[in-house]
């Protein structure tokens, strides 16, 4: 069993190559894999591996940016390694919406854990958003939530006009970052109530018990296990190698539907050509599983 834990830290960062090296190296020591951002804003990441492996990994990063606690953090388990390789990236920001955010304009008073956040979109004037970009708000989202259907940041305030600035506001996205900058960004536009959940979805389907849920569907996630239910447990959703986008089960049951090839919303806009380039790809894989051998292009599914 391994374990997946993501987090993120608000905090001013300088030495950022110097940095980079240390942390890849210590993943690679410890046999970790995933992804981990840095930027002068911060860090954020998502990585896999032992519990004891994680947790010199945890110790070294409140030690080498001098911190106690991760703004947000959560833990979850699965049963094969979910990503491919360990990878430290220099970025601009630690999530990219082209907007810095400095720590000290974090507003801690409108995080709210699960059971407030339940209250407050129980009301009929809350204005819910899923802050995320369309395909993930397909796989799941909250009851009476409404996705901008952005798929850039720059086309968010285009969106803004249609909200009223006095009305509540609640946002929610994966693990809280998003939220994070998207509330300052409201917050400098004027918006006077505006609210985020806590930690996240993730930490919502960590907390509330499904018969006490306002969620529906699953949240996506972005490694191989694809999708995470209630208790963080994998979910039943799967990725389409022709367009990279997460396919239900009903998907998988369409003729439009090949595995490794094609989805029915890709499959009308491949070309023959891709077609078959994929089932190549696919071939070659199926042969290098019967062999007992790893393709290139296999996904550590379970």
């Amino acid at each position: 069993m391994f374990e997946v834990f993501g987090f993120y830290k608000f905090i001013k960062i300088n030495t950022l190559k110097k940095n980079k090296d240390i942390l890849q190296k210590l993943l690679i020591q410890n046999n970790l894999r995933g992804t981990i951002i840095i930027a002068k804003e911060g860090l954020n990441g998502i990585i896999s591996g032992k519990s004891k492996n994680i947790l010199i990994l945890i110790n070294k990063l409140q030690s080498l940016f001098s911190f106690k606690k991760f703004d947000n953090n959560n833990k979850s388990k699965s049963s094969f390694q979910p990503f491919h390789k360990p990878k430290v990236k220099i970025k601009k920001e630690i999530v990219p919406m082209n907007l810095t955010l400095n720590p000290k304009e974090r507003n801690l008073n409108t995080h709210l854990d699960p059971r407030e956040w339940n209250k407050l979109i129980k009301k009929k004037d809350t204005h819910i958003i899923d802050t995320r970009k369309p395909f993930e708000y397909e796989v799941g989202t909250f009851k009476k939530s409404i996705n901008p259907n952005i798929n850039n940041f720059r086309d968010f305030p285009k969106y803004l006009k249609k909200l009223k600035k006095n009305k509540p506001i609640a946002m929610f996205c994966t693990g809280g970052i998003r939220c994070e900058k998207t509330s300052v960004f409201l917050k400098k536009k004027g918006f006077k109530n505006i609210y985020q959940l806590n930690g996240g979805i993730l930490n919502y389907l960590q907390k509330i018990k499904k018969e006490e849920s306002l969620w529906k569907g699953e949240c996506f996630v972005f490694d191989n296990r694809i999708s995470l239910k209630h208790g963080l447990k994998s979910g039943t959703f799967k990725m389409c190698s022709g367009c990279r986008k997460p396919i239900s089960t009903k998907d998988r049951k369409s003729k439009k539907y090949e595995e490794g090839v094609s989805c029915p919303s890709c499959y009308d806009n491949l070309t023959t050509e891709q077609k078959s380039r994929f089932r190549m790809r696919q071939s070659q894989i199926y042969k290098a599983k019967k062999s007992g051998q790893k393709h290139i292009f296999q996904k550590e599914y379970k």
